[in-house]
Order: C-alpha cells, then sequence, then structure tokens
C-alpha cells in the first residue's frame, strides 16, 4: 500500500508517537528545510496528566485531546499518516506500518510509556488502567455501571464489593485519582445514588513503598499523606497487591480487600518499537540512547521520551519518565538537527529540573520547586491549575477546561457521569493469560471485545 508521501529532495524526518515529545520535535522543526513525517495509531493528541478527570467525569474527554492535523495546520513540511507501526527496518531505513512502508533518513521514536504490571496476571487481566483516552472513558462507564449493579445487589458483601474502589500505586496518578474518587464520594454519589449508604464506600491506596509520592520531596509527602487522610482515603503502605480474584483484590496469601474496581496506577514501561536488536533494549523495555538521544548503535535513529533511556553519571537509572523531560529532550533534538544540516557537532542533552507537583483535591496540591522550596494547599492548588491550563494545546480546550473547573468548584458536582458506551472486561477475565498481548494491544480502543492489531501503542 502507497502512503502517498510526496519525494522531496529534503532530508525525511519521521516520528513515532504524538505524545509530548513527538509533538514537540515537529513544531521545532517548522522552519527547517525538512520533511517532517508523524505517524501515530489516533488521530489525535491527548494531555495524559489530565485523563484521571475523564475517568472521574470532571471532563470531557474532548476537553484534554486536540486533532493533530488542527494542531500543524499552516506547517508546510508536515505530513500526518494514522496508522498502526509493526516494526522498524533499519537495514533499509524503512519504518513497516499496516497502511504501508514508510521510508526515512532520520527516524525519531516517541512512543511513549504502557502499564507495567510486573507479571502479575490476573492484575494485568482484571484491573483497569488510565494511559489513554479510550481508558479513562472505560473507567469512568466501569465505575457507575457498578454503583447501577450495587443497587440491585442483594448480598450486602457484593453491594460493598461494588462500591469499593482501590487504587494501585502511591505516585501523582494515584494520588490524583484518589482524591478526585474521594470528592466525588461526597458532593457527587449521594446526589445520584441516595439508596445507597456512601458513607460505606471506600477508597483505598495501595502503595508498596513506605510514602506516597516517591519521587517528591519529603515535606510533599508529609502534605500528600495528611490530605488523603484528611479525604477519607484508607493508605495501604508498605503493601504490595499480589492477585486479584472473585472480586478480591489480595496483598498477601489470606488478607484481601473486597473489591470489584481496581485501578491500576503502579507502573510503567517504555514503548519500544519492534525490529531493533534485543541489546539496545533495557529491561523496562526503554530505548538505550547517548547524551544526544541517538539510539545505542546507530546513526540516525533516535529515541525521545519516556521510551528513552539516557543513562549518565547525574542520572544513573536514566531520566524520569516525565512529560518536562519529553519537551525538553524534543528541543534539543530539534537543534541538533538543524546543527546537522549545517554539518555541526551535536550538542549533549541536559535536563533543567522546573520542579514537580500534584494535586489531591480541591484547594489541596503539593508542589517542588528547585533549590528545596515547597508548598501547598490553596496557593499550590492554584499553581497546578495553571500549569496545567496552560499546558493544554488549543485556544477551545483551554477555554472549556477552565469553566468545567470553575463550574466544578463553585458546584462540587461533576456532571459527566454519562455510561454512553457500556465497558465490559469478562473478555479477558478467563482466558489464563493466553490473549495478554491482544489485552495489551485493545487498551486504547473502545471496545475491548473487538480484535485489534498487536503493534505497539504510540502516542507517548
Amino acid at each position: 500500500m502507497d502512503t502517498n508521501l510526496p519525494v522531496t529532495s529534503q532530508p525525511r524526518i519521521v516520528i513515532i508517537g504524538c505524545g509530548f515529545a513527538g509533538l514537540r520535535l515537529a513544531k521545532d522543526l517548522a522552519d527547517s528545510p525538512v520533511q517532517v513525517v508523524v505517524i501515530d495509531r489516533n488521530n489525535y493528541h491527548n494531555f495524559q496528566p489530565l485523563l484521571y478527570q475523564v475517568a472521574t467525569g470532571a471532563l470531557e474527554a474532548d476537553s484534554i485531546a486536540y486533532p493533530i492535523r488542527k494542531i500543524f495546520a499552516g506547517q508546510t513540511n508536515f505530513f500526518f499518516r494514522m496508522a498502526d507501526v509493526q516494526r522498524v527496518d533499519a537495514e533499509r531505513n524503512t519504518v513497516v506500518t499496516n497502511i504501508g512502508d514508510i521510508r526515512y533518513d532520520h527516524l525519531v521514536i516517541a512512543t511513549g510509556s504502557i502499564t507495567n504490571y510486573f507479571g502479575l496476571e490476573s492484575l494485568e487481566r482484571n484491573a483497569m488502567q488510565i494511559k489513554s483516552v479510550p481508558n479513562a472513558l472505560n473507567l469512568r462507564s466501569y465505575l457507575f455501571q457498578n454503583f447501577e449493579r450495587a443497587l440491585l445487589a442483594e448480598d450486602p458483601a457484593q453491594r460493598q464489593a461494588l462500591m469499593n474502589v482501590v487504587v494501585v500505586g502511591g505516585g501523582p496518578t494515584g494520588v490524583e485519582i484518589c482524591g478526585s474518587l474521594a470528592e466525588m464520594r461526597k458532593d457527587v454519589l449521594p446526589q445520584d445514588y441516595p439508596e445507597l449508604d456512601l458513607k460505606k464506600m471506600e477508597i483505598y491506596l495501595v502503595e508498596s513503598g513506605g510514602e506516597v509520592l516517591g519521587p517528591m520531596s519529603v515535606d510533599s509527602q508529609v502534605k500528600a499523606k495528611k490530605y488523603l487522610e484528611d479525604m477519607g482515603i484508607h493508605l495501604r503502605l508498605n503493601t504490595k497487591a499480589t492477585r486479584l480474584e472473585e472480586g478480591k483484590l489480595y496483598y498477601s496469601e489470606t488478607e484481601f480487600i473486597r473489591t470489584e474496581n481496581v485501578i491500576w496506577a503502579a507502573g510503567v514501561n517504555g514503548a519500544a518499537v519492534a525490529g531493533l536488536p534485543e541489546e539496545v533494549v533495557a529491561k523496562n523495555k526503554r530505548i538505550n540512547v547517548d547524551t544526544v538521544n541517538r539510539v545505542t548503535g546507530f546513526k540516525n535513529v533516535y529515541a525521545i521520551g519516556d521510551v528513552a533511556n539516557m543513562v549518565t553519571e547525574e542520572m544513573p537509572r536514566g531520566y524520569p519518565m516525565l512529560a518536562p523531560v519529553a519537551i525538553q529532550q524534543a528541543e534539543q533534538l530539534a537543534n541538533n538537527f538543524k546543527r546537522l544540516l549545517h554539518g555541526e557537532a551535536l550538542m549533549p542533552f541536559k535536563y533543567f529540573n522546573k520542579g514537580s507537583m500534584a494535586i489531591v483535591g480541591r484547594n489541596r496540591a503539593v508542589v517542588d520547586l528547585p533549590g528545596d522550596k515547597h508548598f501547598g494547599g490553596f496557593f499550590g492548588w492554584l499553581t497546578w491549575l495553571f500549569v496545567h491550563l496552560m499546558t493544554l494545546v488549543g485556544f477551545r480546550n483551554k477555554a472549556v477546561t477552565l469553566i468545567s473547573w470553575a463550574i466544578s468548584y463553585f458546584s462540587s458536582d461533576k456532571a459527566l457521569r454519562l455510561i454512553i458506551r457500556p465497558y465490559k472486561r469478562n473478555d479477558f477475565k478467563d482466558d489464563k493469560g493466553k490473549n495478554t498481548a491482544q489485552h495489551n494491544a485493545s487498551t486504547p480502543q473502545y471496545n475491548p471485545s473487538v480484535p485489534t492489531p498487536t503493534a505497539p501503542v504510540v502516542g507517548g
């Protein structure tokens, strides 16, 4: 199949994935004498830090997603192809996709990350994740479906399991969705389900480490822990989830939490593409790169963002899988491509840490800034809102999100509790892992029961 890309004498830079890294790189190359080709399995860029708000009904999906073609409207050297990447054929300088082969002069892998279940098959089959817009919509439907089921349950234990929610993972995603769920329990669910005793609904945060927000400062960890406890979240620190069976999440051979709602936010792997030599892919599926983000052993293949494993003396475990790292690597690689066009030496990547933050709930957030500066509370909450609002793509998305936040703040209501397309998870519940590859590939799709290609998910 011909992808109908125009033939040009200019170097062609193919970018796999239009997440934070791929998007910034393509935009920064707008004025360069190169042909930029972006490949992604979705026709939109999504703002992953706000996926949890889609999952809990605070925002609609189109508030955090923006069409790729609209983002690059007017950029004459830009071309987009919606496709599943099947493998990289480095010997032929070609990306093999489900719509045909795409030749490149320079290849940039910006595929982001995928969920890491650490080999726990029952959790991989049955827990919910939040890595894409469809994941978030599935989770939203599933939660409200279970409350509808709870209304009909005659067995008190089953009713309790349908109402309880367990979030596994105490990083920013886990903390943020716990806070959002606690606010739903307080302000939203009692209005919709007056027949249920929502005081019995329990929300648990299970974390294998000894604190929440492990990468952040001790000050922020202590504040976040207090915020969560004040909101009625049950913290299970130094606790490892081991399996999920028959509405029970086990954290030892005999101890369990009764729940039908388990949200997995405990870990990620890099989304390495097929076709690269095994020795360049680390155990966590990130691609080993040098200090200019060039894949080890290659001259014209690069990796940036979450999928890139850049090990240095300062970062012996690689740079963290964060949006600021991805964006800065993209900016540096764009500058290096311009230097390459002028025959100049490439400059190594240096990360500037602008700080980190996490929101727990209304008027509750924590912020770490360089120079050992920390703050939280209302001011931290405002800072979090401002930074995330400004980072959204498109004026419409910024405006709609701001209005939605304002309405939610003053009314304590989340109006988007819609079950538009019911979610069924039993397609993979009893297959004993036989369809794991299909399950992994189906997570970005709207209906997991529909077979989809098993190519890696792109767009991180």
